[in-house]
């Protein structure tokens, strides 16, 4: 059966009816429902909106208006997981697919999106190409499907992987069926990348602007960042966030603030999940004013009271500093996102490159020697998930953690494999046995009936669902070990009473094919040569922001994403520290008055302008000089032209 042959129906209910029932608020979001509207309507829509722009509302929302499941699909599992158990909070009927899942879970939660009103199902792009996914996946009655993080299928992009190339495949299967696609940054160049290789039937882009009024981007060139770290949380009020790139460094700057009087904690993936939770709740709660992390920490916060967010480290691209910066101010009062900056960082990031690209016979290797590790030979382990031992496989092989992650990485990007790192997903449990021979075998095995008892009052839903369980809860009510809990658990599934999932925090990978012979591993141009020079090009930008004292942040920020239209903020440090009319240097004015020059027959896209100089530097001082002092003015199409 094809989903062609459904017809779907949107419900008389309005959107901000289904906003106010589920989610509790009066009003949309700005460009919230012009989205939901043009993809209600039936057309393929992509939405730029910064992070916290409440891009989810605009699937969830649609979703529950229309007949039918919503196709989710993102890269994210750890936000694929918290969306998931968020809308089910809601009573939202939503499942999600993802490694480490049992085989019979993954069909259970087929079941339902084929028999039942699952209203969304969120899965990878690795999920959708498997075999065994596909074949189920044509009879589900898809209304929508949505693409979340959807820069990903650009190579122009900053994280691109080319298992969202084959996104465009299943619409094969849904000719009518509109596609939703949603991100936090794009270029230009993204945006037309995006829409060709999701297969639009038109161009339709609804964009909010990333200019942030409220937030002040510092940059500050320091010797000791610990230092000057604890004088801005010093003489600033209110919850921050710092970033590192380091699990280690994470404790050793909260310990560095406890010690100073400064309340904090750490955050990174590598803590158990309820610590990470613990931590992140002791925060949003304001019961820890900083939290210092990796950038593990973010996805899913919806904090709006941030008043700073420091980085110690550049991170890798503009991108991902816009994004983590712009979790500062989101209540749109005044905010600080600071950088901290020494010479010594331009040869660490230099450095990031080699290591994120290791040398092709390296990769190759790694792909061999891990499916040794695993046992599998050629052809064995399709569509099939693996727990990975990392410190015993490192160790084994002889291999460095580093090369290894980012072997794994480039493999998952050459389609070979799936690779999630540090998967947790915590114990589940579902009975096996219906009410009348549970109660049979409690009455026949006194010993447990109390522990049976006590799983039935903690867990709802264990009929009919596999379960989250958290066996020191259950500890502290029978005042039992953790140990003795799991062995009770491992007993009533040999006796066939239930299902017991225990917890795994591992590595996993996906062998979509199977394991294939290691010359058939792709690292053509679009997987390796391309990607490892747009990297070296986004690590040259962020050294650029950084070292720059001529131009106002914000605006250097917005025109990294083609967004020529912001005057100076007023606030940021350039922009504070010259005068209102600061003179330009002589090559400043030297390019200035050639562009006055080009500039007095016709406008000119600023684009084709820059190609006539060569010093591209000094053209954007010259040009937002002449801007700022209105000697020129900008038209549409990012065009400039004599005032």
């Amino acid at each position: 059966m094809s989903n062609n042959l459904f017809n779907f129906k949107v419900t008389s209910v309005k959107p901000i009816d289904i906003l106010n029932k589920y989610w509790g608020y009066d009003a949309f979001r700005e460009l919230q429902e012009p989205i939901i509207q043009s993809i209600l309507s039936g057309k393929d829509t992509l939405a730029l909106m910064p992070t916290g722009g409440g891009k989810s509302i605009t699937f969830q929302v649609p979703a529950l208006m229309q007949e039918g499941l919503c196709l989710v699909i993102t890269p994210l599992v750890a936000l694929m997981k918290d969306q998931v158990q968020g809308l089910k909070r809601k009573e939202i009927k939503a499942e999600a697919i993802y490694t480490g899942l049992t085989r019979a879970e993954i069909q259970q939660i087929i079941n339902r999106c084929i028999y039942t009103d699952m209203k969304l199902l969120y899965v990878s792009p690795e999920r959708i190409e498997g075999h065994y996914f596909r074949q189920y996946l044509a009879n589900m009655p898809i209304s929508m499907i949505a693409v979340d993080e959807a820069h990903c299928i650009s190579q122009w992009g900053y994280d691109f992987r080319p298992s969202y190339l084959k996104i465009a495949n299943i619409r094969e299967l849904f000719p009518d069926v509109p596609v939703l696609a949603v991100t936090a940054t794009a270029t230009q160049r993204v945006v037309k990348d995006i829409q060709e290789k999701l297969a639009f039937k038109e161009s339709n882009v609804f964009k909010k602007s990333f200019e942030r009024k409220n937030l002040s981007y510092i940059v500050r060139t320091v010797e000791d960042k610990f230092q000057y770290l604890l004088k801005i949380l010093t003489r600033s009020n209110g919850s921050a966030i710092v970033y590192v790139r380091s699990r280690k460094k994470t404790k050793e700057i909260a310990t560095y603030l406890q010690d100073n009087g400064i309340s904090s904690t750490f955050f990174h993936a590598g803590l158990p999940e309820e610590v990470k939770t613990v931590r992140q709740q002791s925060w949003t709660e304001n019961k820890v004013r900083v939290i210092v992390a990796t950038n593990a920490f973010g996805m899913g916060i919806d904090k709006p009271d941030v008043r700073v967010v420091v980085h110690i480290d550049l991170p890798d691209s503009l991108e991902a500093y816009f994004q983590e910066a712009g979790r500062a101010g989101r209540d749109e009062h005044p905010a600080f996102a600071v950088l901290l900056y020494h010479p010594s960082d331009r040869a660490k990031l230099q450095k990031r490159i080699s290591q994120k690209f290791p040398k092709k016979k390296t990769v190759r290797k790694t792909y061999t020697a891990v499916s040794n590790f695993l046992g599998l030979m050629e052809g064995e382990g399709a569509n099939q998930s693996f727990a990975l031992d990392i410190g015993k496989f490192v160790t084994k092989f002889k291999l460095s953690l580093s090369d290894t992650y980012n072997s794994l990485a480039l493999l998952k990007n050459a389609g070979a494999i799936d690779f999630i790192e540090e998967l947790d997903n915590p114990s589940r449990i579902l009975f096996r046995m219906q009410r009348d021979d549970l109660y049979s075998f409690q009455v026949a095995n006194k010993t447990l009936d109390n522990f049976i008892k006590l799983l039935l009052r903690m867990y709802s839903g264990v009929f009919t669902d596999y379960v989250r369980i958290n066996e020191y809860n259950i500890a502290k009510k029978t005042k039992l070990t953790v140990e003795q809990v799991k062995t009770t658990l491992i007993l009533l599934a040999k006796e066939k009473v239930i299902y017991y999932v225990p917890r795994i925090k591992s590595p996993y990978i996906f062998y979509p094919d199977g394991r294939i012979p290691e010359n058939y591993i792709s690292l053509d141009k679009h997987v390796y040569k391309i990607p490892k020079q747009l990297y070296q090009d986004k690590i040259l930008s962020v050294v650029k922001y950084a070292e720059h004292k001529h131009r106002c942040r914000s605006q250097m920020l917005l025109a990294y994403f083609d967004d020529y239209s912001s005057k100076p903020c007023g606030h940021c440090d350039v922009c504070v520290a010259k005068k209102k009319n600061f003179p330009p240097n002589s090559n400043v004015q030297a390019i200035a008055e050639a562009i006055t020059s080009a500039l007095k027959s016709d406008p000119i896209a600023i684009k084709d302008l820059e190609m006539q100089f060569d010093d591209t530097d000094t053209f954007h001082l010259a040009l937002f000089w002449l801007l700022d002092n209105k000697k020129i003015c900008l038209f549409p199409k990012n065009q400039v032209a004599l005032c």
